[in-house]
């Protein structure tokens, strides 16, 4: 009796809040649906069309968007506006349920200002219900690796107040590790010069980035060739990461899954990883970082 109690209450406590992100997360569409979570679509904008960024991939399929930047063709993005997060936290106030949104780095993005506006707002007219709003400083599987470990806490019972108290403790423990096929999407997005771009691609320099504290993209290293960026990112993981092989590790990739299977490779001979998630960088983050690009998202003494 006693244990159909405790499990009674673990189920009341999981119906009493809903975990909600956004799809920059790029996590699985198994995953999404394995943790019951609710996905708030970027849009992205293509040869003048508008197109939503789903799991689902029901705007455009991600392999056809990598197709059509190697062609040259480019794309801009635009952040989520609060009426959509009003729109869509609503009915879940209206059903008693609280709110964790797990927002996109407020350092890449102002999509977690607008979350933050709905939220005030709202939290005027909902007053006894708890909606918060936790800056990722993440971005792709980073800020869905986030979302993952917050998604199984709350399927193990924990409380909307233990796992936001969690995400605040261990966010800069969240480690962005990532290397790019082509500077000149970077170059594009501001992230690197001209110059810096043209003699890099010349001679097959590969910049080592990561995303840091205050959620902003910053490069840290260069290196020559690209098996050597590739190794570097493990190299980063051997340096810092807490219990590799208890972990679970995300990979995120360009339409480069022979790479990321490559690293995932490493990983295992290395570090005895088992769990490892590997899925595309969907078409919000891929329109700044390019084909080619992998990144690894594992949680680390720092970031």
């Amino acid at each position: 009796m006693e244990i159909l109690k405790l499990n009674q209450h673990m189920e009341d406590d999981m119906d009493t809040y809903k975990i909600i992100t956004d799809s920059t997360t790029d996590i699985t569409l198994a995953m999404v649906k394995e943790l019951e979570l609710e996905i708030i679509p970027f849009h992205f904008i293509m040869n003048g069309t508008t197109y939503e960024s789903t799991a689902e991939e029901k705007g455009m399929k991600t392999k056809d968007f990598y197709d059509r930047l190697r062609k040259g063709e480019m794309s801009t993005t635009a952040q989520i506006n609060s009426d959509v997060f009003t729109e869509r936290f609503t009915p879940i106030l209206d059903k008693g349920c609280d709110i964790l949104y797990i927002a996109f780095s407020s350092g890449l993005s102002g999509t977690c200002q607008s979350a933050m506006i709905a939220k005030n707002e709202l939290q005027e007219k909902y007053p006894e219900r708890k909606i918060y709003v936790f800056d990722s400083l993440a971005a792709s599987m980073g800020q869905g690796l986030l979302v993952y470990l917050a998604s199984n806490m709350k399927k193990s019972g924990s409380s909307i107040d233990e796992v936001y108290k969690w995400l605040g403790k261990n966010v800069l423990k969240l480690a962005h590790w990532f290397t790019v096929e082509d500077l000149n999407h970077l170059k594009r997005g501001g992230r690197v010069s001209a110059g810096a771009a043209l003699v890099g691609t010349m001679l097959g320099i590969k910049p080592v980035l990561h995303v840091d504290n205050e959620g902003h993209l910053v490069s840290v290293s260069k290196v020559r060739g690209r098996k050597q960026s590739l190794d570097a990112l493990v190299g980063k993981m051997e340096e810092t990461a807490i219990n590799p092989a208890e972990q679970t590790v995300f990979i995120s990739h360009g339409d480069s899954l022979e790479d990321a299977k490559y690293v995932e490779q490493m990983l295992k001979e290395k570090l005895g990883i088992k769990k490892i998630f590997i899925n595309y960088i969907g078409p919000i983050i891929g329109a700044h970082s390019g084909p080619g690009t992998i990144a690894l998202f594992f949680i680390g003494k720092e970031r």
